[in-house]
């Protein structure tokens, strides 16, 4: 890990100096761990994939396609739990540990204390209250085009496009508060025995102190789902993968433990 700047928030130290080029080189890594170990990587994102399609036919069946666009919003609030098995392949590779379906599956029990399991339950209530709010959006705008859910031309009128508009504005606003609770926190709990708070705290801490290039990888994490969702949600299968495991790398470059 690289010996610059540094600040200490809570019981760790985080560095103050990321560069783009440290995004640059966490995404090769992360690469690097999909190609070695793809199994993993093909398994975690197929349970999105599969989620994805049935949302879609179940929502085009009872002719209300129209909500696809609130859920399809709100998946880079889940992003990030879904990327905790992903994080201990990488934790394994990298300390030269042996691969094994118990153990990445177990991942999200933490070190069993539950710290992971409740940051899950945090980040599905996040979601539950985005389709709550997106609900409400969506009646207030859909009220006044006179359309229904079962209509894809309410988003060419005026209503709708506002209804875009005002959603993608609190969309991006609630993903990018879990993302700055989650970027380093999830990561953080897999690999160390921290509370969830000390967690969220560390998290929001090396956000701050990397601010610009944070927000340049919440970013790249942003588009990049929303351009693998669009075959079919069938570029999730590679992107989430690599994302979770550049995520890990990136979070070891920037937070160092106590006794570091």
């Amino acid at each position: 890990m690289s010996m610059g700047k540094q600040a200490q928030v809570a019981p760790m130290t985080v560095a103050r100096d990321l560069r783009p080029s440290d995004l640059r080189a966490a995404l090769a890594a992360g690469w690097g761990d999909f190609i070695a170990c793809p199994g993993f990587g093909l398994f975690f994102a197929a349970i999105y994939v599969v989620a994805g399609m049935f949302l879609y036919f179940a929502l085009f069946t009872r002719g209300e396609i129209a909500w696809l666009f609130p859920a399809a919003a709100g998946f880079p609030i889940l992003a990030p739990f879904s990327a905790v098995g992903l994080y201990e392949v990488s934790r394994r590779r990298e300390a030269g540990l042996p691969m094994s379906w118990g153990a990445i599956l177990g991942a999200s029990r933490g070190h069993g204390d539950g710290q992971i399991l409740s940051m899950g339950v945090i980040l599905f209530v996040a979601f539950g209250f985005w389709l709550m709010l997106a609900h409400g959006i969506f009646a207030v705008f859909m009220a006044e085009s006179g359309m229904g859910a079962e209509s894809l031309a309410l988003f060419y009128t005026r209503a709708g496009i506002m209804m875009l508009l005002v959603g993608g504005i609190v969309g991006a606003l609630m993903a990018l508060a879990f993302y700055a609770i989650t970027v380093v926190s999830l990561p953080l709990l897999v690999d160390r025995e921290v509370d969830f708070v000390t967690a969220i705290i560390v998290s929001l801490g090396t956000v701050r102190s990397n601010t610009r290039v944070l927000l340049t990888w919440a970013g790249l994490i942003a588009g990049s789902l929303f351009i693998a969702m669009l075959p079919f949600f069938l570029g999730i299968l590679v992107v989430l993968p690599v994302l979770g495991h550049a995520t890990w790398h990136l979070y070891r470059r920037a937070v160092s433990p106590p006794d570091a």
